[in-house]
C-alpha cells in the first residue's frame, strides 16, 4: 500500500469519518486513522458518539422510557400488564448490539467510498506528514496534500472528584453499569447529566444531581428551562443548584461527596456510584509534533478560521477539537464541508442554525437565540407559544407536557429562535432549522399547512400566537 494520499483524516468519529467518506466520494485518495479502543480492547471506528455517547445513551434512554411508560401510562390507555419488571443485562446486550452494528457499518461505508481505514494513533508531523502507530506498535510515516484533524473530545475531569473507574466514573462508565445503583450521584445538570439521570432514575435508582451553576440549564431559553425543571422533579430527580463539590472520597461501600450548597453551607452526600459529567474538553493528546504550525488556544482547542483552516498549509481541523458547540451533527457538517472545500467545491456551515437536543422525557430541543439573548441584543421581538396540552395528538399519546415557542423579529418577522419541550421535540425542531436556514418569517410557518392531528401543529400554532392569531387556544 502506498504511503502517499490526497487526504489523511486523523479521527474516525462523527467529524472524521464523514470527512473521509465525502473526500472519497469526491474522487480523492483518502486514509482515515482512528485509535478508539473499547473496554474489552476491541478497536473500532465511530468515536465517542457511537461507542460511548450518543448511540448507547439513546438505546438505554429508549429502553428505560418504555419501562417507565409501561409502569405509569399503560393503565390510562386501558392496558393491563400486571407487575412490570426489567432485565438490565438484556438492556445492556441490546445496547451493545446496536453499537456494534453501527460501528461496523462505518467500516463498510469507508470501504465503499474507497477510503483506507487504519486503526491506531495518528500524529501530525511538519510538512503534512503523519506518523501512524498501529495498535501492535508498528510505525509508518504517511504523507498527504491535505490533513484533517478530527480528534474529538474527552470528559473533563474534576480535581475534587477524580475518576477511579469503579465508584467515580465518567459518562461512558455510567452507561456500563451491570446493576442499578441504589443511590446515584451525578455532578453536572447539563445534557449528559440529565440524560444519564433519567435512565437510572427510571430503572429505580435514587438520583441526586449536583449543579454548581445557580440557574438550571443556563444555555437554554429560561421559560423552557423552568418547564423542564418542573418535569425532572416530577420524575424524581433531586436537582440541587448552586452545589459546588469540594471533595469526593470513594470507599468499599460507596462514595462520600462533600459540597457547599447555594447558601454556602457545607453539606455531604453518600452515594453508591458517582458520575462526573461537567463537560468535555478537546482531545489533542499526542496529536501534534513540534513545528506543525497548528496552534491551540488557552482552553486547548485547535485554532481555526471560519473555513476550519488551521493556518498551516493544507491542514484543517473539525468537530469537538475546534470552537463551537460539541455536537455530533455540527462535527459532521464541518467534516463534509472541509472535504468539499479541499476538492474545490462550494461548502458552508450555518452556525446560526445548529439545533440542540436533550433526549429526556419530555424531550427538549432548540435552535437559534433564546429570549434572553434576543432581549440582550436590543432587537425588538415578539414571541408565541403553544402548549402540547392543547394538541389532540399529544393528548392521545398521553404526552401533553411542555410547549413550542417561536421568537421572531418585530420589524421583518424573521424567525430568531425556536424552543420546544415536549413529545418528539428532537424531530420537530428539524422544521424550525429548515425555516431558519431559508431565513423564514413566522408568517411563513403560519401559512404552511400542517397535517392534523400531528405534533407539528404545535409549532404552527406557536407561530400564529406570535401575532395573536392562534386558532386552538386563546390569544393574550
Amino acid at each position: 500500500m502506498s504511503d502517499q494520499f490526497d487526504v489523511i483524516v486523523i479521527g474516525g468519529g462523527p467529524a472524521g469519518y464523514p470527512a473521509a467518506i465525502r473526500a472519497g466520494q469526491n474522487g480523492l485518495k483518502v486514509a482515515c486513522i482512528d485509535g478508539w479502543k473499547n473496554y474489552d480492547g476491541s478497536a473500532t471506528f465511530g468515536g465517542t458518539c457511537l461507542n460511548a455517547g450518543c448511540i448507547p445513551s439513546k438505546a438505554l434512554l429508549e429502553s428505560s422510557e418504555l419501562l417507565h411508560r409501561a409502569q405509569s401510562e399503560f393503565a390510562a390507555h386501558g392496558i393491563r400488564t400486571g407487575e412490570v419488571g426489567f432485565d438490565l443485562a438484556a438492556m445492556q446486550k441490546r445496547k451493545a448490539g446496536i453499537v456494534k452494528g453501527m460501528t461496523g457499518g462505518i467500516v463498510q461505508l469507508l470501504k465503499a467510498a474507497g477510503v483506507t481505514a487504519l486503526q491506531g494513533h495518528g500524529r501530525l508531523l511538519p510538512g503534512r506528514k503523519v506518523e501512524f502507530t498501529a495498535h501492535d506498535g508498528a510505525k509508518r510515516t504517511l504523507a498527504a496534500k491535505h490533513v484533517v484533524l478530527a480528534s474529538g473530545s474527552a470528559p473533563t475531569p474534576l480535581r475534587s472528584a477524580p475518576f477511579d473507574g469503579k465508584r467515580i466514573v465518567d459518562s461512558w462508565g455510567a452507561l456500563e453499569f451491570d446493576a442499578v445503583p441504589k443511590r446515584l450521584g451525578i455532578i453536572g445538570a447539563g445534557v449528559i447529566g440529565l440524560e444519564l439521570g433519567s435512565v437510572w432514575r427510571r430503572l429505580g435508582a435514587d438520583v441526586v444531581v449536583l449543579e454548581a451553576m445557580p440557574d438550571f440549564l443556563a444555555i437554554a431559553d429560561q421559560q423552557l428551562a423552568k418547564e423542564a425543571l418542573k418535569h425532572f422533579k416530577k420524575l424524581g430527580l433531586d436537582i440541587r443548584l448552586g452545589a459546588k463539590v469540594t471533595a469526593a472520597t470513594a470507599g468499599k461501600d460507596g462514595v462520600k461527596v462533600d459540597y457547599t450548597d447555594a447558601a454556602g453551607a457545607a453539606q455531604s452526600l453518600g452515594v453508591d456510584k458517582l458520575v462526573v459529567c461537567i463537560g468535555r474538553r478537546p482531545y489533542t493528546d499526542g496529536l501534534l509534533a513540534e513545528g506543525t504550525g497548528v496552534k491551540l488556544d488557552e482552553r486547548g482547542f485547535i485554532v481555526v478560521d471560519e473555513h476550519c483552516s488551521t493556518g498551516a498549509e493544507g491542514v484543517f481541523a473539525v468537530g469537538d477539537c475546534v470552537r463551537g458547540p460539541m455536537l455530533a451533527h455540527k462535527a459532521k457538517e464541518e467534516g463534509v464541508a472541509v472535504a468539499d472545500r479541499i476538492a474545490g467545491l462550494y461548502s458552508h456551515v450555518n452556525y446560526d442554525a445548529i439545533p440542540s437536543v436533550i433526549y429526556t422525557a419530555p424531550e427538549i430541543a432548540w435552535v437559534g437565540k433564546t429570549e434572553e439573548q434576543v432581549k440582550a441584543s436590543g432587537v425588538a421581538y415578539k414571541f408565541g407559544s403553544f402548549p402540547f396540552l392543547a394538541s389532540g395528538r399529544a393528548r392521545a399519546m398521553e404526552a401533553g407536557q411542555g410547549f413550542a415557542k417561536v421568537i421572531a423579529a418585530k420589524d421583518d418577522d424573521r424567525i430568531l429562535g425556536v424552543h420546544i419541550i415536549g413529545p418528539m421535540a428532537g424531530e420537530l425542531i428539524a422544521e424550525a432549522v429548515l425555516a431558519m436556514e431559508y431565513s423564514a418569517s413566522s408568517e411563513d410557518l403560519q401559512r404552511t399547512v400542517h397535517a392534523h392531528p400531528t405534533l407539528s401543529e404545535a409549532l404552527h400554532e406557536a407561530a400564529l400566537a406570535a401575532d395573536k392569531r392562534a386558532i386552538d387556544m386563546p390569544n393574550r
